[in-house]
């Protein structure tokens, strides 16, 4: 039996995961954040235990825990699990961003080095997906932060792959798009800790994103997907003998490395302004 372990389990894309893969056969090791959300986890028939990308101490004590449960092996890890903190850069603290890419980037990075390190002692086989965004190759305003953080895991999961080559260690990479996720509710709680919107010199410019995150009947994006789409492509980088670098998951990621690539730096910007 194939095991794998996955982050950010507590709702949306990893929990659709979690749940599918145990049903075509892996061991699944679902983590999450908040030990309560593992305990509920537990009772849905999923092995789980606590893992926050903000706690070192945790990342350790959760890997461990998966390798004492196989002896010591370790097929696949994926990656997923952030958060966004919607701000103007001018109005962004330096805490909160040290912050987010603790969580988005800091705390992969120590579990990505783990897996492959035993990956390696198994005798140099494993898939490692990262669950990126379609904000890991293009950035939009309030987006800063998460979009930082994305292009950094873009660039260290390209440098793993390259380095893995003579191996069969792959690194894959899911950029999503919209997918309707708790992501939104995430985000509100992040920009209500560390953003005092009120009180900055560009204020009136939140309005429309205060808006939307805590609007009470969002209507769903025309191009949302649900999240078996992004469980689609993590088959596909798990199963495939020759995985791919990227997997595009909505239209709006096709779209927008299609404008980066085929329109000129103005016109890319002026859409990504729009957006």
């Amino acid at each position: 039996m194939r095991s794998i372990l996955i982050t950010g389990c507590s709702s949306g894309i990893g929990h659709h995961a979690a749940h599918a893969l145990q049903k075509e056969g892996w061991r699944v090791f679902a983590t999450c954040r908040q030990e309560a959300d593992a305990e509920r986890l537990r009772t849905e028939g999923l092995e789980s235990f606590r893992l926050d990308y903000e706690d070192p101490a945790s990342i350790a004590a959760a890997f461990d825990e998966a390798l004492s449960r196989t002896g010591g092996t370790l097929d696949a890890l994926f990656n997923n699990g952030a958060y966004a903190i919607p701000a103007l850069v001018e109005d962004l603290p330096v805490e909160a961003l040290r912050q987010n890419f603790e969580a988005n980037l800091f705390g992969w990075h120590d579990l990505t080095q783990r897996a492959i390190k035993v990956m390696r002692k198994q005798g140099g086989h494993g898939r490692i997906v990262q669950c990126s965004s379609v904000m890991g190759f293009i950035t939009t305003k309030f987006r800063g932060s998460y979009a930082a953080t994305k292009h950094a895991l873009e660039a260290l999961s390209t440098a793993a792959r390259l380095e893995l080559r003579d191996t069969d260690i792959h690194v894959s990479i899911i950029q999503p798009g919209p997918i309707a996720t708790d992501f939104r509710l995430n985000s509100r709680k992040n920009f209500d800790r560390w953003i005092d919107w009120q009180n900055s010199d560009q204020s009136p410019r939140y309005r429309p994103v205060v808006e939307r995150l805590y609007a009470t009947d969002k209507s769903p994006d025309p191009f949302e997907l649900q999240c078996d789409a992004v469980t689609a492509k993590l088959r596909r980088a798990l199963n495939s003998p020759h995985p791919k670098a990227r997997y595009h998951v909505t239209k709006v990621t096709t779209f927008s490395a299609l404008a980066l690539r085929f329109l000129p730096a103005r016109a890319s910007e002026w859409m990504m302004a729009k957006g």
